[in-house]
């Protein structure tokens, strides 16, 4: 009787001591797989409802995570452009093989300096434009239609500093020559420039008008993520709409995007192409047969501007790559409804990060290789 009584007494103990530890906080437990050798500065996503689940007790405005040696780590809260806490996005770094364990912990966090932004800019002809501490882009508004600068894709601005700047040069109006942070000499016009995504007919890319509805997602200050609408169009006899979500993390030189297509042919597919713009100068490219998804582009050198490395990587099979005239090209096929997903971006050579075409189709493959092997997430 007194064994089962004394048993009886160190379960309910430890009982009360699980329920104090989680009443206080909890410990995540990261660990990585062996390849690729170490992951910097990566964002990490973890379901804000298992976080919840496990210590219910926590209050979204006042904790802290904390590392190794109790060092305080950045994170964001995620909603996704929801009315509620999607995700806790946290920024580490950890080698292959290793184990990462992070506390949360009650406490006020300390206050983090925005590493990505963007927004609508009206004041330059519906531009949308978003960076973070590598890189910085732009997509096309309506406004821009009525122009003799019209242009289509993605236009990546080329920045060397970890600083933000695009209300800086916007407000100057002086982006096209460097005073000492970057510039803006990619050429875009009437192309998928930097990795955009459009139907693929009878060999020909069916561009769609600029965006016409834009939406914030998420504002930092270690993802940025906003959502953009194109009207309907006519592709071949085809009435296409497409709705691409784009997200950028800090220290990220790629945006993940997912292009959703809606077509009136609806149980058919509609073949679409992620495209980089071909320079008529001879440029780099990694290889276009049996890449794994990956295609990095290492364009001629642009006078005194330097060199621009574009790259994507597809998530979403693709059938085949396409080195076209104007274009090099990754298809696949798009089912009515279901996201495209890929990534796609840019390093520029003067940022110092990156100088040589081995070294941007590298980084391309090593981010392939992380998206392939997840890191394991744990919640004790």
């Amino acid at each position: 009787m007194k064994k089962h009584l004394s048993l009886l007494i160190v379960l309910l103990l430890s009982h009360v001591v699980t329920i104090a530890q989680k009443k206080h906080g909890l410990t995540i437990v990261i660990k990585s797989p062996l390849t690729p050798s170490v992951r910097l500065q990566e964002i990490v996503s973890i379901k804000w409802n298992d976080i919840v689940s496990k210590y219910p007790g926590i209050k979204s405005e006042n904790f802290k995570v904390l590392g190794k040696d109790n060092i305080e780590l950045p994170f964001q809260l995620e909603y996704k452009g929801l009315p509620v806490i999607q995700n806790l996005l946290v920024q580490v770094t950890i080698s292959a093989g290793k184990v990462l364990k992070l506390k949360i912990v009650d406490g006020k966090p300390v206050t983090l300096t925005p590493k990505v932004f963007g927004r609508y800019v009206p004041e330059r002809k519906d531009d949308f434009a978003w960076e973070n501490d590598k890189v910085a882009f732009r997509m096309y508004g309506k406004a821009l239609e009525a122009t003799n600068e019209n242009a289509y894709g993605i236009d990546v601005w080329a920045k060397r500093t970890d600083k933000l700047i695009l209300n800086k040069w916007y407000k100057s109006g002086d982006y096209h020559a460097d005073h000492g942070d970057g510039l803006d000499y990619y050429n875009v016009g009437f192309t998928l420039g930097a990795g955009d995504v459009a139907p693929y007919v009878e060999g020909k890319i069916a561009f769609p008008k600029n965006y016409r509805k834009w939406k914030i997602l998420d504002q930092g200050p270690l993802r940025f993520s906003f959502q953009l609408e194109y009207d309907e169009w006519d592709v071949e006899g085809t009435l296409v709409k497409v709705t691409k979500l784009f997200s950028l993390d800090a220290g990220s030189q790629l945006n993940r995007v997912e292009a959703t297509f809606s077509f009136s042919n609806g149980n058919g597919l509609l073949p679409v192409v992620v495209g980089i713009v071909k320079r008529k100068e001879k440029g780099t490219i990694s290889s276009m047969v049996n890449n794994n998804g990956v295609l990095g582009y290492w364009e001629p050198e642009h006078g005194l501007d330097g060199v621009l490395g574009i790259g994507t990587i597809m998530l979403s099979p693709s059938n085949k790559s396409i080195e076209a005239e104007t274009h090099l090209l990754q298809e696949t096929m798009s089912k009515n409804g279901e996201a495209v997903i890929y990534y796609t971006g840019a390093a520029w050579n003067k940022a110092g990060a990156i100088s040589t075409a081995e070294e941007w189709f590298r980084y391309l493959n090593l981010y392939k290789s992380t998206i392939n092997s997840p890191l394991e997430i744990k919640i004790n």
